[in-house]
């Protein structure tokens, strides 16, 4: 590779600074590189951090300086552009990031010498669905995760799940995880969820802190159209919930609204340079041997 873009939090002078040292250091060994801001756009009534039309169409790869949230943002934002993602941690655990500071030089100079593998990861597309099943509004897209959580009152909600049109469970708890394998590391993990290879082809939906003991967490193919319905968990009042996707708060919900979630054909391709495997990473990052 010689082309690189590099995406960089414009509020942090430090990531500035490494971008600009990166830029010139691929310029120095024969490369190209151009520095795009990472900031709040709206575009079609979607918020965006990363303004995917400026990316020069030689771009053979783009850089994402920052710390996990930042990747999955810029994964986000490139769905559509199937350009390869290579990300140098600035932040803490930097499960995603694939490049720690110090050996940044040396990725850099892996990647000018095309010694590099891609990773294909899968990831979730929402769509908010009428009474009658169709779709409405803005796809959402996400790399880790799509939640469903209580709003208001500490008070447990009702959701039911369908897998392809049967309805498979109906859990009452503070809410609902569904979840990719690059996702089962985060919020996943902390409900209680199992970790999945990334390159496993299937999507786990977990409850959070549900009601009965008898609940656990559900792993369906990648194949599958899960559809979740908000229920009623009281007779004389209705539940309310926030849907939540890759963090994000993207809108309320209420007794009655459907969500349709699906693995679209869109895959988020991330540049693996280390030889690390995946079991060394998770020991590393999760046990912090």
């Amino acid at each position: 590779m010689k082309r690189f873009c590099v995406i960089t939090n414009r509020d942090k002078e430090d990531s500035n600074q490494k971008a600009l040292y990166i830029q010139e250091y691929l310029e120095q060994k024969g490369g190209k590189c151009c520095i795009l801001e990472n900031r709040r756009v709206i575009s079609e009534g979607v918020l965006h951090y990363t303004e995917a039309e400026k990316i020069p169409e030689e771009t053979e790869c783009v850089l994402v300086l920052g710390g996990d949230g930042t990747m999955i943002q810029a994964a986000i934002d490139l769905v559509r552009s199937r350009l390869p993602v290579l990300g140098i941690n600035m932040g803490t655990v930097g499960f995603l990031t694939e490049v720690e500071p110090q050996n940044l030089e040396r990725a850099l100079d892996l990647m000018l010498g095309d010694r590099y593998t891609i990773e294909n990861r899968i990831m979730l597309r929402e769509n908010s669905l009428t009474r009658e099943g169709k779709r409405t509004g803005k796809a959402c897209y996400a790399l880790n995760d799509v939640v469903v959580s209580k709003r208001g009152e500490c008070r447990l909600i009702t959701i039911k799940v369908y897998i392809n049109d049967e309805l498979a469970d109906i859990y009452r708890a503070d809410g609902l995880i569904i979840s990719t394998p690059t996702g089962s590391t985060g919020y996943n993990l902390s409900a209680g969820g199992p970790v999945m290879v990334p390159d496993t082809e299937a999507t786990v939906i977990t409850p959070i802190c549900a009601h009965s003991l008898n609940k656990r967490s559900l792993v369906v193919s990648a194949r599958d159209r899960i559809v979740l319905e908000l229920g009623q968990t009281k007779e004389f009042q209705e539940d309310t919930a926030v849907l939540v996707v890759d963090g994000r708060t993207v809108r309320g919900l209420s007794t009655g609204d459907r969500l349709e979630i699906l693995v679209p054909e869109d895959q988020t391709r991330i540049v693996k340079l280390s030889g690390v495997s995946f079991y060394k990473k998770m020991r590393d990052k999760l046990n912090g041997n």
